[in-house]
């Protein structure tokens, strides 16, 4: 068979580069960046060539599989659908709606038929005990956008390729390409930005990769960043800096906002945050004086006590400087195909209900994942008895996994839709394997609206679908179709409604995600703009994507607010501002006791959260499953550089090798997140052969975000000491 070229894009971060993929005789013999792509103009890392290992990884789950006992079977489709439907009917028709729970993972938004068909499975179930990954991520950053903008995509990124000045806090782009910014090639485009005299100041407890090309890194104790981004902006209103320009004329409340923010002086945040008084007032006039600066943070701000607070005064740094909606600024992509503006646009909603147990917030729907154990474990109306995961590793991915797993151990019954028998999915009745990221075609739907610069780019299958499998939608579809059988739902509402509801239904059941694509395109803000109108054809025939140009600005119009006005501060916001200024009044704030360390997190480039490791070139290398720890801080417990360590904190306890580095703030100490395999009943023998624990054995499902219920997986108080024999037997 002849040589055969394929052009698509990597779904496995949010960088979406473009491939050119070889195959021959049905195997991949080369992976490499498509150099035409407009947006990632030829950069691929690591992870898009372990595309062709995960195609072809021998433990990647073909069939479905059904748990007998402690013992796994395939079965047929039918078979372990139908039963699927049965069973999840008697439990939703015997407890409530609420029993049923849902978890979805993050590559779920990496995978466009989850986006576009999971409904078709989970909305027959009509539950509010819906989890995903967003509350132990960027739930911060969409409240914020929905209390602000009106609509929780509306998340502005840095407009890099004409800026003149970043500063970023608790974010990695030399190894996550980004997040919530899909900016491929970002080495490339910071030394660009440098060359025209941009400067990057990077905020973070760990000398990280991105802290080795920037032109400033501060340490900054984990929790603190709230007192320094309150002290910029403190100094921003007290030295007359604040010039929101254009903004002003669609902004409420900047009076107000510079009230709270009084309190906050350098002096104050410095005591706290580690950073001098002189370089927080330095840093916040040179971001005024740019003319092009962006103000971005990531999972270090958002994952944290006082995420929404970081994440709303981050917002405010950009306005108050009229930097938002500028170019060189915080701007708002505008996709081909709009999900804000779009047929079936979901604004967001917060505290429309809680949790059973702990009253926490729902936002968009779903309720935050560190409550989901408790939900499952606590007795009463609403137990969630049944649990639905999704492309998901909550055991690895949300605080306090030993105490999920003690959970699931417990439940009536567990579906998987998933790759791979993790350390998850072990636990389910049913795992159903969907078709790899190969063989089936995509679209980045999430990604664009947080791309820094605007395009289109339609990817084919490169393999066929290989006979008996399913795509996920597919799986969705079918299974909500025996649900709707099942439950009936609408028995009760009038003829004419049931059939104009269920014909609707199937239109949409029917209707594959290219089809829904090519509607969503001929609708959008490209669909019938000369001289290409943007359609699924059009699409088809530019393989290697559609530059659809840099970032515009696009307010006011593109808000959701009633009246198009920039929220600038709330009542919930001011009174979290009140509570930190009292608590930085109590020393509660950012302040460890005696003998404890602060916990922080961190990505390395061949890694993706806790799935990508049982690909033999992404584990390969250097080990890099060490705890981080300052030399001083080991010389203080009497520990030396690659010695086991016991780590502690309110919720258990792992032991791992340690490493001395200077790179890590005194006080602190760095676990990666992702690792653990080495569990019982997971079937990915790499990854089980890796080292490592999991960093949410000792993160803290007590330990959140107030305003938002986000998981704070950064700042979790830990004790270190030398392991002992006795601790190593047990």
């Amino acid at each position: 068979m002849s040589e055969q070229t394929h052009y698509r894009a990597c779904n496995l971060c949010e960088a979406i580069c473009g491939l050119e993929i070889k195959v021959r005789d049905g195997h991949v013999v080369s992976i490499k960046g498509d150099d035409a792509d407009p947006l990632s103009r030829g950069h691929i890392c690591p992870k898009a060539v372990a595309l062709q290992d995960l195609h072809e990884d021998p433990d990647r789950l073909r069939r479905p599989l059904k748990r007998v006992g402690d013992q796994w079977q395939e079965v047929g489709w039918d078979e372990a659908l139908d039963d699927i439907a049965d069973r999840l009917a008697a439990i939703h028709k015997a407890h409530g709606a609420n029993s049923v729970a849902a978890y979805l993972g993050n590559p779920s938004v990496h995978n466009w038929g989850n986006l576009t068909h999971s409904s078709a499975f989970l909305g027959p179930l009509k539950t509010r005990s819906r989890y995903s990954a967003t509350s132990v991520d960027q739930l911060p950053h969409q409240l914020v956008a929905y209390w602000l903008y009106g609509h929780q995509l509306l998340v502005s990124v840095p407009d890099i390729d004409r800026s003149r000045y970043i500063l970023m806090l608790g974010a990695n782009p030399m190894a996550s390409n980004g997040s919530l910014w899909t900016v491929p090639d970002f080495r490339e485009r910071l030394k660009a930005m440098q060359a025209r005299g941009g400067k990057l100041v990077l905020i973070d407890p760990r000398r990280t990769e991105t802290a080795a090309v920037a032109d400033e890194h501060h340490f900054v104790r984990p929790g603190a960043d709230a007192a320094l981004l309150l002290a910029l902006l403190n100094t921003l209103f007290e030295e007359k800096l604040a010039q929101p320009g254009r903004l002003a004329e669609f902004t409420d409340g900047l009076d107000a906002v510079a009230e709270a923010v009084r309190p906050f002086t350098a002096e104050r945040a410095a005591q706290v945050c580690g950073i001098d008084a002189g370089t927080i007032r330095r840093i916040a006039r040179e971001f005024a004086a740019s003319g092009a600066a962006a103000a971005y943070g990531r999972m270090g701000v958002s994952t944290q006590a006082h995420g929404t607070l970081c994440q709303w005064a981050l917002a405010l740094l950009n306005i108050v400087t009229g930097n938002l909606d500028r170019e060189g600024g915080m701007m708002f992509p505008l996709p081909a195909m709009d999900l804000i503006r779009g047929a079936g646009s979901k604004p967001g909603h917060f505290a429309a209900w809680k949790s059973r147990v702990r009253g926490l917030p729902e936002f968009g729907g779903e309720l935050p994942v560190a409550a989901l154990a408790e939900e499952i474990l606590t007795p009463g109306d609403g137990q969630v008895r049944a649990l639905v995961t999704i492309a998901g590793n909550p055991v690895l991915s949300t605080p306090n996994g030993r105490q999920l797993e003690q959970a699931l151990c417990t439940l009536e019954f567990m579906v998987s839709i998933d790759y791979y028998r993790n350390e998850t999915t072990r636990f389910a009745d049913y795992i159903l394997p969907p078709t790899g990221a190969l063989e089936h075609d995509h679209y980045d739907i999430i990604f664009h609206h947080f791309a820094m610069r605007n395009t289109a780019r339609y990817n084919a299958a490169v393999f066929p679908k290989p006979v008996g499998s399913l795509h996920d939608w597919e799986i969705f579809v079918r299974l909500g179709r025996r649900l709707r059988a099942r439950l009936r739902p609408d028995a009760r509402r009038p003829f004419l409604q049931r059939l104009g509801a269920r014909l609707k239904d199937e239109v949409m059941l029917r209707m594959p995600p290219h089809r829904l694509l090519d509607l969503s395109l001929r609708r959008g803000p490209y669909g019938k703009q000369a001289p290409q109108a943007l359609s699924l054809n059009s699409l088809k025939a530019a393989p290697h994507g559609i530059d659809l140009g840099p970032l515009q600005p696009v307010l006011p119009r593109r808000l959701c607010t009633k009246d198009r006005h920039i929220v600038a501060i709330n009542a919930a916001i001011a009174e979290e501002i009140a509570r930190y200024d009292r608590l930085l009044g109590e020393h509660q704030a950012a302040q460890p006791r005696a003998g404890e360390l602060w916990l922080i997190g961190r990505r390395h480039v061949r890694s993706n959260n806790s799935w990508m490791h049982n690909a033999q070139r992404l584990v390969k290398g250097k080990p890099r499953h060490q705890l981080f720890m300052h030399p001083q801080d080991l010389a203080a417990r009497g520990l030396v550089d690659g010695m086991r360590v016991r780590v502690g904190s309110r919720v258990g306890n792992v032991e791992v090798e340690v490493q001395a580095t200077e790179d890590i703030m005194p006080g602190v100490v760095s676990l990666p997140h992702g690792w653990g395999h080495a569990r019982a009943g997971v079937q990915q023998r790499i990854a089980q052969q890796q080292p490592g624990q999991s960093a949410n054995d000792l993160t803290d499902d007590r330990h959140l975000d107030v305003l938002s219920g986000n998981a704070a997986l950064n700042g979790v108080a830990v004790t270190v000491e030398a392991a002992t024999a006795e601790s190593r037997a047990a």
